[in-house]
């Protein structure tokens, strides 16, 4: 108990010589940390968001397209939210059209 009394008379004087300006401070340190958030978190999270809507945009006939779960087919039709894809010769999937993680420009084999 004895050291926390001196600490809280030494914070005292501290205090006094401080002034207005710790505000500031903080507020220009808070607006600093969101700034580093929104550039390395927030606005790259926007701009892969964006390329997705692309892409499922972008949908057709013919294209190989990977799920989200991992499975790989070949668009056979694209309606307003489900896709068929076949996985294998008369083997045909119907998956979310948002659940497409990835495509490429389908080639016919």
């Amino acid at each position: 108990m004895f050291f926390v009394s001196e600490a809280f008379a030494m914070a005292g004087n501290q205090g006094q010589q401080g002034g207005s300006s710790g505000g500031f401070e903080g507020i220009f340190m808070l607006l600093a940390m969101f700034a580093i958030f929104y550039f390395l978190l927030i606005r790259p999270q926007q701009k892969r968001a964006k390329q997705h809507k692309e892409m499922i945009d972008a949908l057709k006939s013919g294209d190989q397209v990977v799920t989200a779960g991992g499975i790989h087919g070949k668009v056979v039709t694209v309606q307003d939210k489900v896709v068929t894809l076949e996985v294998a010769a008369g083997v045909r999937l119907k998956v979310n059209r948002t659940s497409i993680a990835s495509t490429s420009a389908g080639t016919d084999e």
